[in-house]
């Protein structure tokens, strides 16, 4: 727990304590809340789990399925409005900012068929997932990534690339100085091709 709180810390500017973390941080609630909910999951405790989710997505504003499968020191700032879909898969340390979807594609009919499918995506380590950044379908985006704010991700995205966009393209390669927004000094001037 004070290596989750100490990944925070070092991430986020406005995080003064590990105490302020846990008392007012929904990201750290809804972790903690998923780890619950996926113990029951995992136990086959079904309803147990998804009434811990909904409580956390009451509490907290952020909805994770009690299945999603997330790594070590996940941080969603500010958070409201996440939603990491069933079939979800996330590596370590990864950022993800209020409005990220992590979802499926498949429509709602023939649902039973779905069931056993994976539907949502794969998100390596050290990904930085911007605000109201859409990642759609069993895609899997690469290590190091950044996802710009609003993003429509519904391809693969390569290790330490830089998208942007809707659909979202490729601007450049992430390197390793923390960039929240998935942005490059470089991103919004537009080439003579465009």
């Amino acid at each position: 727990m004070s290596d989750f709180l100490q990944s925070i810390i070092d991430r986020d500017p406005a995080a003064k304590s590990k105490l302020s973390l846990i008392l007012t941080y929904p990201g750290v609630k809804a972790v903690f809340f998923h780890r619950l909910a996926n113990f029951f999951n995992t136990a086959k405790f079904h309803l147990i789990a998804r009434i811990i989710s909904q409580f956390s997505r009451f509490m907290t504003g952020i909805e994770i399925h009690p299945n999603a499968k997330i790594g070590k020191n996940l941080f969603i700032d500010h958070g409201m409005g996440v939603v990491i879909g069933e079939t979800s898969e996330i590596g370590d340390n990864v950022t993800i900012y209020h409005m990220v979807t992590l979802g499926g594609i498949a429509p709602s009919i023939n649902s039973i068929d779905q069931r056993n499918m994976k539907r949502h995506p794969t998100i390596k380590e050290d990904v930085v997932i911007g605000s109201g950044a859409q990642v759609l379908g069993p895609v899997v985006v690469g290590k190091g990534a950044r996802i710009g704010a609003n993003a429509v991700i519904t391809k693969d995205v390569a290790e330490n690339s830089v998208m942007v966009g809707i659909p979202a393209r490729n601007v450049g390669t992430a390197d390793s100085e923390f960039k929240p927004y998935g942005i490059t000094p470089d991103s919004d001037k537009k080439s003579d091709n465009e």
